[in-house]
């Protein structure tokens, strides 16, 4: 049996005897009782104690503390909430024989310009870039972008775009990637990724255009480079590449309406 207490306690009784300090204690044991419907037991014998302790009253004894500091907590470093935006742009080079892909990114249409038009095989320029982040070893990664005929991403039908970083190949018009350099002006260029597609309609079963507008979408996430690992994409060898990259948190992003119109508009105002 071990027993351990203050003698400060109220139960500590103080007295002095020639010299000395006298704490006392009783120490008693209480019975376990086992309460039954006809009756009540216990197995336990009664056990009572009596000690004292003596200390002197005018010794001198020396007393070294050390006081420990308690370290800082480890700083903790998690992502937080993945913001991503995806938005389309007016473009200025949308002319034959012109190549400024930079100039095609320098407008944005507004909540306000929606729904915007475009004619069949006209450039639809779409970006998509990371909000709120300034890690510069940030990459922003296109798992998946298609287009629907209604406002919701998993609405039927779909077409595919671009899948794993890379333009859908089943595709007579190729979308085009359209790569952000350092050179762009961007603070953070890893956090964009910009591509154009030509204008399109579904059709249905009868090959007859079903409905002439379009949504698109994309599903976003990030990756880190490490050590031996590229998080730019290998479209000539992208399922090994997508199975090494290290992803992180998702996001699906949306456009507004793209309607397809018969003639182009006049001026960008009215798109």
């Amino acid at each position: 049996m071990l027993y351990t207490g203050s003698v400060l306690t109220v139960d500590s009784p103080l007295q002095e005897e020639s010299g000395y300090v006298v704490y006392e204690n009783r120490m008693a044991s209480s019975y376990n009782v086992g309460v039954g419907p006809r009756g009540s037991i216990t197995r336990d014998s009664h056990f009572e104690l009596l000690f004292q302790c003596k200390y002197s009253a005018t010794a001198v004894e020396a007393l070294v503390t050390e006081v420990n500091t308690v370290p800082a907590p480890a700083p903790v470093a998690a992502p937080g909430p993945l913001r991503v935006e995806l938005r389309l742009a007016k473009g200025t080079c949308d002319t034959k024989g012109c190549n400024d892909e930079s100039r095609s990114f320098t407008l944005y249409y507004t909540e306000e310009d929606y729904p915007i038009t475009k004619v069949l095989r006209q450039p639809v320029n779409v970006e998509v870039r990371i909000l709120e982040r300034k890690d510069p070893n940030l990459f922003l990664m296109l798992e998946h972008c298609w287009t629907t005929s209604d406002p919701s991403p998993v609405s039927m039908p779909q077409w595919d775009l671009i899948i794993e970083d890379c333009s859908y190949p089943n595709d007579n018009y190729l979308t085009t990637m359209v790569p952000v350099e350092h050179s762009s002006g961007l603070l953070y260029p890893n956090h964009y990724k910009r591509f154009t597609l030509e204008m399109f309609t579904f059709v249905d079963h009868t090959l007859s255009p079903q409905k002439e507008r379009i949504f698109i979408h994309c599903s976003t996430s990030v990756c880190y480079p490490t050590p031996g690992v590229s998080c730019e994409p290998k479209c000539n060898r992208q399922n090994v590449a997508a199975a090494q990259r290290k992803t992180i948190q998702n996001a699906v992003v949306s456009s507004g309406e793209v309607i397809l119109v018969d003639k182009k508009p006049v001026s960008p105002s009215d798109h």
